[in-house]
């Protein structure tokens, strides 16, 4: 089962808005994840959030790059950016991203 965490071994339950980029060589590209309203950023929630954390039983795949969105000085989202530095990673990107969609029953669709 994939999962999606910003706490080592606490699973997201809100599901991400996931924007992909790709550079024409294939080679590189980036995943941008946008959570709204996250089970991380709740208020009684004090840990620091130190990253992201892809995990299928593959592994998993980590990005440092998380910010979060603030109105009025609540936290109300996260965006998460995930670098893709080769073929390798991209297609390991993919096979966690078939199993996150299968286990959780979404679709992908292309632009």
């Amino acid at each position: 089962m994939a999962q999606i965490q910003f706490f080592r071994g606490i699973d997201e339950e809100v599901v991400p808005d996931v924007r992909l980029t790709r550079s024409r060589s294939g080679t590189n590209g980036t995943a941008t994840f946008y959570f709204d309203k996250p089970k991380a950023i709740e208020p009684t929630r004090t840990d620091e959030i130190l990253g992201m954390y892809l995990v299928d039983e593959e592994g998993e795949l980590v990005t440092r790059k998380v910010n979060g969105k603030f109105i009025n000085g609540q936290a109300v989202a996260l965006e998460a950016i995930l670098a893709i530095k080769s073929t390798e990673e991209w297609d390991r990107f993919m096979r966690f991203m078939e199993r996150y969609a299968e286990s959780h029953g979404l679709g992908f669709t292309k632009a």
